[in-house]
């Protein structure tokens, strides 16, 4: 289901320069705000695709991302609170999403079934 909703509101995932571009369209990136020598650093910005940022988050909530990302999940989550963890998880799902996307594969996943 959440690689439906990634496929139909991405659509054409080269006109993304990078997946930082893609999580940024997404609004999964803090707001940074800089004026002189001060940094205003703050929650993330949820401008763009609603529906993608849902999907993205709710993967996250329901299946900690994985087994590829569930160490990390539960780590983050005792450091940083489940909020935050389900943000950063959910950019690097965003991210494998871009490369699937981009490439028809996902490596990083490959490697690790075949070891």
């Amino acid at each position: 289901m959440f690689a439906a909703i990634f496929i139909a509101e991405i659509g054409d995932v080269t006109r993304f320069s990078s997946p930082e571009a893609l999580c940024s369209w997404a609004g999964l990136t803090p707001k940074h705000r800089e004026s002189d020598g001060v940094v205003h650093r703050g929650r993330i910005t949820k401008q763009g695709s609603a529906l993608v940022r849902w999907a993205a988050i709710e993967s996250v909530t329901r299946y900690h991302g994985g087994s590829h990302f569930a160490a990390s999940y539960l780590e983050l989550a005792a450091r940083r609170g489940r909020n935050k963890a389900k943000v950063a998880i959910a950019r690097r799902v965003l991210t494998l999403a871009f490369y699937a996307l981009r490439d028809g594969e996902v490596r990083c996943l490959q490697a690790q079934q075949a070891a």
